[in-house]
């Protein structure tokens, strides 16, 4: 049977796995309900506000499974890792309650006023609810990354008898990994909402929905794939550049080099076998990995050899699920930014610009129906690119817990391996159902839309309600 750690941390990494779905679409999704709310309020057009009504609705859903599979994750502190809080809890503990001070008061005070306030308060009310529940999310995803960017480049601490102790909170909270690690996960949530919004859409178009809304909000997600997927690109790059100044282990994982050298192909595929420790069936482009991460065709990349000891013992993560998740993620971000162009380009040739909407018998706005069923297939590509990207970056700080303080092994709890096989058992059981349950929640959400069949063309809300959602109620 599998020890005791091992288990532990599969459960441990199951459920932050499900957990991380839903905040990754709230946390962007929040800002494009009042996008779509503040253009209702500016022009009157009906479309903006049947979008918001929609998307609400994925935004309620989300938001409750988030904070129930939160909950959960949050007991395994104490039930799986009890030497987590003993060992850096003076500064866990404070950075956890300063998430829920500025983050989840906002969304428990502002979200019913979200959700259910539409005819009770003024628009201007309704709108600055929107408002602060986003930027609730926001908060709250800062305050977690802040943690999880100094338990991987922890600075501003000092330790007394293992026990860590804070120094600087400035440094704590802006520690050298923390603001590449915020911006590229929150660049993560807005290409998973981009997609999200693009894939429903192109599925409520399939069912039959010929309303002026899903054409917008068709446009509006790929437009913001479009625009979002080069600025990640961008940042995952200086990101990278940051994990190779403080995790160079990590780095050599994810591209499976073994020996510190120059001249280092970017291997598109290869299969890593750490006890011969080479690569077998390497496929790979000569001196990329070299230029990409240094800059320099000839650049030195840290070999995996470097971190072990003497007497044998490893120091560097598990290479091939860090290896295989990297390339999942970057290409599934090569196939987003291949999608979004791509459309962008067919709406702005077949159509008259891409501003305008041109209904077609094979599609919309120029898109052929097989592209449609395209950007069905990428509803959850966000997903799948995060999970893939969080698993790089969390596999890849192992044997470490906090780097260079805590590791795993000493904090994991002393319990029968039997129980948490159990348990593991039971949440992935009722994580896949949740899951399936989710998405088709979702499915029926676009067919009930697609069953109306409102008119194609905009509609305009009277003059009197220009800025305020109650006076259109």
């Amino acid at each position: 049977m599998m020890d005791t750690l091992l288990l532990s941390r599969i459960q441990f990494g199951a459920n932050i796995s499900f957990h991380i779905l839903f905040p990754t679409i709230t946390i962007a999704l929040g800002w494009v309900l009042l996008f779509f709310k503040l253009r209702f309020n500016r022009t009157g057009d009906m479309r903006w506000m049947e979008a918001y009504r929609f998307w609400v609705k994925v935004f309620a859903l989300s938001f409750a499974m988030g904070v129930v599979s939160g909950i959960t994750m949050s007991f395994q502190f104490g039930t799986n890792w009890p030497g987590f809080m003993e060992h850096v809890g003076n500064i866990a503990g404070p950075l956890l309650a300063y998430e829920i001070l500025t983050a989840f008061f906002l969304e428990a005070a502002f979200l019913g006023i979200m959700l259910f306030g539409f005819r009770r308060v003024p628009g201007w009310l309704h709108t600055l609810a929107t408002f602060l529940v986003a930027f609730g999310t926001t908060m709250s995803a800062f305050w977690i990354l802040v943690l999880n960017s100094w338990m991987h480049t922890p600075a501003g601490f000092e330790l007394r008898d293992g026990v860590a102790f804070a120094t600087d909170w400035w440094a704590v909270v802006f520690n050298p990994s923390m603001p590449y690690r915020l911006v590229h996960m929150l660049l993560a949530s807005g290409l998973t909402v981009a997609f999200l919004i693009a894939g429903l859409s192109a599925l409520r178009w399939l069912f039959g929905d010929r309303s002026g809304e899903v054409r917008t909000t068709l446009r509006f997600g790929l437009t913001m794939g479009a625009v979002l997927i080069p600025l990640q690109i961008l940042a995952g790059d200086m990101h990278g550049l940051n994990t190779l100044e403080h995790q160079p282990a990590k780095v050599a994982a994810m591209e499976g080099n073994w020996e510190t050298r120059g001249n280092v192909p970017l291997l598109l595929f290869a299969v890593p076998d750490e006890e011969t420790r080479s690569n077998s069936f390497e496929i790979g482009v000569p001196n990329a990995a070299s230029l990409v991460l240094t800059h320099k065709a000839d650049g030195i990349v840290p070999g995996l050899n470097d971190f072990v000891t003497e007497d044998g013992e490893v120091l560097h993560p598990p290479v091939a699920p860090v290896f295989y998740a990297f390339r999942i993620m970057v290409g599934t971000g090569m196939a987003m930014l291949v999608l979004s162009w791509g459309a962008m380009a067919l709406m702005a040739r077949r159509g008259e610009g891409v501003g305008t909407w041109a209904q077609t018998r094979r599609g919309v706005d120029g898109l052929p129906k097989l592209l449609l069923i395209a950007l069905v297939a990428m509803t959850f590509a966000g997903w799948l690119a995060t999970l893939s990207g969080w698993y790089v970056t969390e596999i890849g700080r192992q044997p470490w817990l906090v780097t260079g303080v805590l590791t795993t092994e000493m904090a994991v709890a002393d319990v029968p391996s039997g129980l948490v096989l159990s348990t593991l058992i039971a949440y992935l059981a009722v994580y896949a159902g949740l899951t399936l349950a989710y998405i088709g929640v979702l499915v029926h959400l676009a067919r009930k839309a697609a069953k109306g069949q409102p008119p194609a063309e905009p509609r305009k809300a009277p003059s009197a309600v220009v800025g305020g959602l109650h006076a259109a109620e």
